[in-house]
């Protein structure tokens, strides 16, 4: 092996490492968006899948609906508190 075909390699992993850096990078971003996302509407989320899988399933779905309202309302109440660094744990109890 030649030391140019050598250095050429080197560099070569070098981007290979960088790309992969930055991917993970954009998916730990990710990863904390949709963890801020769900505190706020995890609860609605998995009501409404609640009202679907009882309404496919042939039960009434009159109680998890209601539970689906109160915690979207809730969400939304949380969702316009506006929230600073001293006071962000303050709004969310």
């Amino acid at each position: 092996m030649k030391k140019t075909d050598l250095k050429l390699n080197v560099k070569m992993n070098k981007i290979r490492g960088q790309g992969m850096t930055e991917y993970i990078i954009i998916v730990a971003l990710i990863a904390v968006a949709a963890i801020g996302v769900f505190r706020f509407y995890g609860n609605t989320a998995r009501s409404q899948v609640a009202v679907a899988a009882a309404s496919l399933g042939g039960q009434n779905a009159a109680a998890a609906r209601t539970s689906v309202t109160t915690n979207a309302d809730s969400a939304t109440r949380e969702g316009t508190v506006d929230k600073r660094l001293g006071t962000y744990e303050q709004g969310s109890r």
